[in-house]
Formats: C-alpha cells, structure tokens, sequence
C-alpha cells in the first residue's frame, strides 16, 4: 500500500514539473503598464482591416492576424505561428489582444504551445482599451488623406 502511495506522490511531481507554461489573462490597465514600461510588446492578432481601422496605440506594436475573414466566414491563419516566428523570439515577452479577447486566447495558446514562455493574454480586447480611453491609433491606407 505505501508503494501504491509513493507512486502517486512520485507522478504528481512528474506532472508538476513538466506542466505546460499556463495561459493567463490580464486586464487591459495591466497590458497598459506592461507595455509602456517597456517589459512587453503588444501582438494584435486581428485581421489588417481591424487593425487599420484602429489600434493600441504602442509604436513597436504587431499585427499578425489569427484568422481572416473570407467570403466562407473566418478561417485560421494557417501561417500564424510562422509569421508570429519572423517577428518574434519564442522568449519575448508579448501581450496578446484582438477586439474582445476571444481569439487573443486562442492565439495565447498557440504560442505557448509553441514554447513561448511569457505570453498575456489581454481581457477585453480592443473593445475594452476603447470603452476605457486609453490612447488608439488609426492608420490611413496609402493614397488616402
């Protein structure tokens, strides 16, 4: 019987210590501060469109949508990881959003998966930094005023 225990004792540390690094959602005040102090770079995983039409306002800011809209509705980036891959070292330290912090999840979970190691996954989204007056930017297609 204390065999059957040391067992069990034995494989939840196994499993402790080889735990996948969690996703974990902060509030949009958080990301804030993260980003602006420098310590994390802010991936927005919305389509070019949304992106264009309004953003977090952060200089070094990324978009790499997560999924596109098609005529069939929205489909998965395929090439998400790999372009996240182009821009990005798996040990940068990233907030991830998009417009109201569903397919920021998703995208979350892909990177660590990937072997990201420090990944916030911004609550809220876009939406949330709007409702909220934090500072947006807006970019004008090229050709246009």
């Amino acid at each position: 019987m204390n065999m059957i225990y040391l067992l069990l004792l034995l494989l939840l540390i196994f499993k402790s210590c080889n735990s996948e690094p969690e996703m974990i959602t902060i509030d949009i005040h958080k990301a804030n501060r993260l980003i602006r102090n420098g310590d994390y770079r802010y991936l927005d995983v919305r389509t070019s469109e949304e992106f264009m039409k309004g953003h977090v306002d952060f200089d070094d800011a990324l978009n790499v949508p997560y999924m596109f809209d098609t005529h069939q509705g929205r489909v998965k980036n395929s090439n998400f990881l790999e372009q996240v891959l182009s821009l990005c070292k798996k040990d940068d330290h990233l907030v991830v959003g998009c417009q109201s912090g569903v397919r920021s999840v998703y995208a979350s979970n892909v990177l660590l998966e990937a072997g990201f190691k420090h990944i916030y996954n911004m609550g809220g989204g876009y939406l949330a930094w709007v409702e909220n007056d934090l500072p947006v930017a807006v970019l004008t297609p090229k050709g246009e005023l």
